[in-house]
């Protein structure tokens, strides 16, 4: 009787001790983590985001598969940002866009890897470059500045920031992103602010922003575009207090020699000693030697310090100073 005694509390011991390795287990085990949706899927399952949805659904290019995989990061409008893009561009309703325009408008959304709102915040403000193309099969060029929020374009901010996907992240935006002129960039980049007062200088004879803003796929541009401090130079050069000091007539030849039409020249398309015509009728000169730089008719040279800004309907370059017509002694 006694072993029997000594037995069952020998398995209860055992049993008990069992019992405390299986809780002690249970505790070890980690919480499983939910998978993380595709940045289509994340996009289904947010309802302010149903018109996106519709859009790539709707797109050429079977856009739904392309971001169901890959490494992307997607700039996502909201279901008012695309009433809003409808109504401004005379759109009764999504269907009513044709399919490759939308398709491209989508893609200027898109850019390739992954990019968080702390990436852009480390830089400030600069371009990167979407999966949109001009009619040249160029990509084009998107500009973000994070001073104030982050905003793309000088048009449309972030309002969710990196919303993580398994294939890249989404940020959602308070505005359809169009596709880009060179006057968007030069509007929303405050480096040539100086520039965009010059080109909206009263008692000039051509309306600079009109002409071009021009979609017309055969109106292609290559503008380089004066920074504020290459204005700032100008003005003390030539010893005028304003831009509102200078004739019109003059200002109006300042302005043609920065733009080159019919011709999207990339700086890959430039060779040394190349001769360009802008619309002011007098021949630059290229150099490629140092670095790019531009001789004008006076012999003075404005390097090219930033290059490749991609518009649909042309290009844009940043020089340091500005480029003259021949002047008279």
């Amino acid at each position: 009787m006694k072993n029997l005694l000594n037995n069952y509390k020998l398995l209860s011991l055992l049993f008990l001790g069992l019992m405390t390795i299986s809780c002690s287990d249970d505790d070890d085990t980690p919480a499983s983590t939910p998978e993380l949706g595709t940045i289509v899927e994340i996009a289904i399952d947010t309802p302010d985001l149903s018109n996106l949805v519709a859009a790539l659904g709707a797109a050429d290019g079977d856009l739904v598969t392309t971001l169901s995989g890959g490494e992307f990061t997607v700039l996502a409008p909201t279901n008012a940002a695309f009433e809003m893009f409808l109504s401004e561009n005379g759109f009764a309703t999504l269907g009513d866009v044709p399919t490759d325009l939308l398709a491209n408008i989508l893609l200027n959304h898109v850019i390739a890897g992954s990019v968080s709102s702390t990436d852009l915040a480390t830089l400030g403000a600069g371009y990167s470059t979407t999966n949109a193309t001009n009619a040249d099969g160029d990509n084009l060029s998107l500009y973000f500045n994070t001073s104030d929020g982050v905003v793309f374009n000088g048009i449309s901010s972030v309002t969710a920031a990196d919303v993580t996907a398994s294939n890249g992240v989404v940020h959602v935006v308070d505005a359809v992103i169009g596709l880009p002129t060179v006057v968007t960039f030069a509007a929303a980049d405050p480096t040539f602010g100086t520039l965009v007062a010059a080109l909206t200088q009263e008692g000039l004879e051509t309306d600079f922003l009109s002409v071009l803003s021009s979609s017309d796929t055969l109106a292609q541009f290559t503008v380089f575009a004066p920074t504020n401090a290459a204005f700032g130079d100008l003005l003390s050069e030539l010893g005028f207090d304003s831009l509102d000091s200078i004739a019109p007539a003059l200002l109006e030849s300042v302005l043609k020699m920065h733009v080159i039409a019919s011709a999207n020249v990339r700086s890959t398309d430039l060779e040394e000693a190349m001769v360009g015509v802008p619309l002011a009728g007098e021949n630059i000169t290229f150099s490629l030697i140092t670095e790019p730089n531009i001789t004008d008719p006076n012999d003075r040279v404005s390097n090219i310090i930033v290059v490749d800004v991609q518009a649909m309907n042309g290009v844009v370059h940043a020089v340091d100073k500005v480029i003259l017509p021949l002047l008279e002694d």
